[in-house]
């Protein structure tokens, strides 16, 4: 989403690397968010901090150390000096974790959702005509389970990889339902129909157990 924004705007996209940014001395992250923002403040630009989290941690958590406070005071000081033509995108998976005063300087707040069935299955179904092969999304979708949309591009670059390697000795069909043998078992996906009642068999199983335990006392 982030580069689909630096697109329609027109503007150079960045992403953060922390392995470069974090360092393991005193004040050397600070240091280094510096020339960051230095540099990002000389160019119109859309900037990506995926896990946002690792940077933008809460400070009143007592479990972190000194140096970790000052780098996310640093951080906050920077933003709120950074001119209007830079696009700041922060990602993370763990928005709990994030400083509340973080949160302030963040004018839109969006929550990204996984796919339901349907629109699962519709993706799979777009991606696959894209790359002429046949597929039956749906059930793609009750073999291998709900994906999030990044895990199931790359069932679909998988099966790509495959087809192209196959050099036409193999049906793309055969392809598919070998990808999700693999997929299903790689995740321990159950298929979307049998959850419910898998489930309550289950839950059935146990309070027979139950009862035939009471039985014998």
């Amino acid at each position: 989403m982030a580069e689909a924004m630096a697109e329609a705007l027109a503007l150079p996209f960045f992403s953060v690397r922390y392995e470069a940014l974090i360092g393991s001395y005193l004040g050397e992250t600070a240091q280094r968010l510096g020339r960051l923002f230095d540099f990002l403040r000389t160019i119109p630009c859309v900037v990506l901090f995926d896990e946002f989290d690792a940077i933008g941690k809460e400070r009143g958590d007592e479990h972190e150390t000194g140096e970790i406070k000052r780098v996310v005071a640093n951080f906050l000081l920077q933003v709120d000096a950074l001119p209007s033509y830079v696009v700041i995108i922060g990602a993370t998976n763990h928005p709990e974790l994030l400083d509340r005063a973080a949160w302030r300087r963040f004018q839109l707040r969006l929550a990204m959702p996984a796919p339901s069935f349907d629109q699962l299955a519709e993706f799979f179904s777009q991606a696959f005509k894209a790359a002429d092969i046949p597929a039956n999304p749906k059930k793609l979708v009750q073999k291998i389970g709900l994906l999030s949309y990044a895990e199931a591009t790359e069932f679909i670059f998988d099966v790509q990889r495959k087809n192209v390697l196959a050099l036409g000795q193999r049906s793309p069909a055969s392809l598919i339902d070998e990808q999700m043998i693999l997929w299903s078992k790689r995740l321990g996906a159950v298929p979307h129909a049998k959850r419910p009642r898998q489930a309550n068999t289950k839950v059935r199983s146990a309070r027979k157990r139950q009862k035939s335990k009471r039985r014998a006392k």
